[in-house]
């Protein structure tokens, strides 16, 4: 009988939580990031399902792996690990990841105030501001987002016909806005966004299927984002993302709010330079930026950037059992 250990240390960004593996890790050979994410899924899948599921964690934990980076270009390589697989990217796992890698002495940059990661879809440059040992927030340049597809219709059992935008950011949403079957977010409790969400979800798939067109690895609608206007007053726009079988996003999405920022920018809504304070489910906000134009295959792309703020809630030895019958987690259906 074998007993694994990992040492985590769990935080929170805006909300949504990011359990940060610092030990214990499987190891896997010095290849890319996007290699390193293959060979995870294929053969270490459970310690990704032991750590986010229950009892251990639980329908919408969400975290990262550590590894060094295979780029000269990068100061550390990062896995997303959540309820719903290993992701190509994660915005708020990367601002809560950041956070704890640096107040936990977890990286030394090579420059103060500035950090790249390297992740399965690339790298992404980083610049936070720190107060003493604390980060008080982390901004994120994303890697290149586009507007995949537009005004796809899609017929949703007890809702309608309803027109979706499906656009990338890291991973690929649904986007979905207030129209004739669809009020908005005001109109919709919790409950309906998870019953909904798996539907538009599998809707949405069929109609679009999306292939990152620079790499084929990377494809697939995985989240839903319905979208409203806000409520702060300093936002621009309030979101709700369903990402796995239960979850919504407590942080306004990293990966989100690029996808929107492309999505709004292809439609000629959002400009180069322009500012998007993008609201969440529960108030807290990130402060967006499209930063440049970029192009990804043949489509018209943004560089666009996200910063939010995390905080260190605990440290967190954990233990998987081999005489536990839960030892891989579970799901409540």
């Amino acid at each position: 009988m074998a007993r694994n250990t990992f040492f985590c240390i769990d935080a929170h960004t805006c909300g949504n939580p990011v359990r940060v593996v610092a030990g214990g890790g499987p190891l896997l050979p010095h290849v890319p990031m996007l290699d390193k994410r293959e060979i995870f899924i294929r053969d270490h899948d459970w310690v990704r399902r032991a750590l986010m599921f229950e009892p251990r964690g639980h329908d919408v934990m969400s975290g990262s792996i550590l590894y060094p980076s295979t780029r000269d270009d990068c100061d550390v390589g990062v896995l997303y690990i959540e309820v719903s697989g290993c992701l190509p990217m994660c915005g708020h796992g990367t601002i809560g990841t950041v956070t704890v890698a640096i107040e936990e002495g977890l990286v030394t940059p090579r420059e103060p105030g500035k950090l790249a990661i390297e992740a399965p879809a690339g790298r992404v440059a980083i610049e936070y501001t720190q107060n003493g040992r604390f980060v008080d927030q982390v901004r994120l340049f994303n890697i290149a987002s586009y507007l995949h597809a537009t005004d796809v219709e899609i017929d949703v059992p007890t809702l309608g016909r309803i027109k979706l935008d499906v656009a990338y950011g890291g991973n690929y949403y649904a986007i979905i806005e207030p129209q004739a079957n669809w009020s908005g977010l005001d109109g919709m409790p919790v409950s309906e966004i998870q019953r909904l969400s798996p539907i538009v979800r599998k809707l949405a798939q069929e109609k679009v299927a999306p292939v990152h067109p620079e790499d084929s690895r990377i494809r697939d609608v995985t989240h839903v984002q319905w979208t409203d206007k806000p409520r702060q007053a300093r936002a621009h726009a309030r979101n709700a993302v369903f990402y796995g079988d239960k979850a919504i996003d407590r942080s306004p999405c990293g990966t989100g709010s690029s996808a929107r920022m492309a999505q709004l920018a292809g439609k000629g809504k959002l400009k180069t330079g322009q500012e998007f304070i993008h609201e969440s489910i529960i108030g807290t906000m990130f402060d967006c930026r499209v930063e440049a134009e970029a192009t990804v295959g043949n489509h018209r792309a943004i560089r666009p950037s996200v910063a939010g703020w995390a905080q260190v809630i605990g440290h967190n030895t954990i233990f998987v059992d081999d005489r536990d019958p839960l030892a891989h987690g579970f799901q409540v259906a």
